[in-house]
């Protein structure tokens, strides 16, 4: 499903974009008091068809129950599966956007997320969740409208991107950039580049750990072909199928910006002060894009906290393979904390 908003929303880089779109996708049935609302805030390469991505979540007897709740998820603005993004048309030339699409910050992503709700009559969800990127859009739309979910789920997610995040992302721009073809007015331009800025990004994601768990060849004789290799390979390719280069250069710019501080004028222990939602915060032990000291800050200052470690040898990406700890933690959150 798809809203077209033909009003403007301004951008945290000063540009303004004329008008957006944003997709969405919902599971179950909104209850007639529109008090059963859970909206998940996807991944970075992920889309609003939350069962498609998130392993053994949206069924029946899970957290993401649809005969119990109503879900939704909505594609941030930059992502390529029908929101605004680098490969929507420019109204201002009739053309895909590309390299002109403006700096998108996750509170711009917010902003459009929130046109949304006042547009579908959602003024109050029971749930908001969201891992990793997903944790930086919800933990930004507590804080900026503090009412509007009753509950919160930040996983494996952080309050500011850190040096080390940062320096994972420029990397893959790197490699993005040294695509000749990039930059080219093309749907396929920098494709190349994109692939292998995923085989760095898998590095953080999963680690050491995982690696020579799943990956280890376990022939001694052979000087080429290695497990790993072709892994690296595999994965840069399924992402070069099914996205685009503009829109994966942009996302880890946003995710380079993430700081829920900036220009609030107070410190990020004050900001988070102010969110008054009850807040589950899950860490995963091996993760080392956003390891559990990153989400200290939140359980140190947030009003009303739990916090649970999911162990996982998978790293960052264990908020999607350890899906049976999860499962347990989000319903033993959502069983013991009663409506506000």
């Amino acid at each position: 499903m798809k809203e077209i908003f033909n009003q403007p929303l301004v951008l945290e880089c000063g540009e303004v974009l004329p008008s957006f779109e944003v997709e969405y996708t919902t599971y179950g049935t909104l209850s007639p008091a529109k008090d059963n609302v859970i909206w998940v805030c996807h991944a970075l390469t992920a889309d609003s068809r939350v069962a498609d991505w998130w392993p053994h979540t949206v069924e029946e007897g899970r957290f993401l129950d649809p005969a119990k709740w109503f879900i939704i998820c909505a594609n941030f603005i930059l992502s390529p599966y029908g929101s605004t993004s680098p490969v929507s048309t420019n109204p201002a030339t009739g053309k895909a956007w590309r390299g002109d699409f403006p700096l998108i910050t996750v509170r711009d992503m917010v902003g459009a997320h929130r046109a949304l709700a006042q547009r579908l009559g959602i003024e109050h969800v029971e749930l908001l969740i969201g891992s990793s990127i997903g944790g930086f859009q919800a933990m930004e739309w507590a804080i900026v409208e503090p009412d509007f979910a009753r509950r919160i789920a930040l996983i494996a997610t952080c309050v500011r991107s850190s040096a080390w995040a940062i320096a994972f992302n420029e990397s893959q721009r790197l490699a993005i950039e040294a695509d000749v073809t990039f930059g080219e007015d093309s749907p396929t331009a920098g494709a190349a580049g994109m692939a292998v800025a995923r085989s760095v990004a898998l590095l953080s994601y999963r680690g050491a750990e995982a690696y020579n768990a799943t990956q280890t060849d376990p022939e001694r004789e052979k000087l080429r072909g290695y497990r790993a290799t072709t892994y690296q390979q595999h994965q840069g390719e399924k992402l070069r199928r099914r996205f685009d280069a503009w829109c994966y250069y942009r996302l880890t710019q946003a995710v380079d910006s993430h700081d829920i501080a900036r220009g609030r004028g107070v410190n990020e222990a004050e900001v988070l002060k102010g969110i008054k939602a009850k807040t589950l915060v899950v860490a995963i032990t091996s993760d080392i894009l956003f390891p559990p000291a990153d989400h200290d800050v939140m359980v140190e200052n947030i009003p009303t906290v739990e916090y649970r470690l999911i162990d996982s040898p998978f790293g960052h990406d264990g908020f999607l393979v350890e899906y049976e700890q999860l499962d347990a933690i989000i319903k033993d959150f959502m069983a013991s904390t009663p409506r506000g």
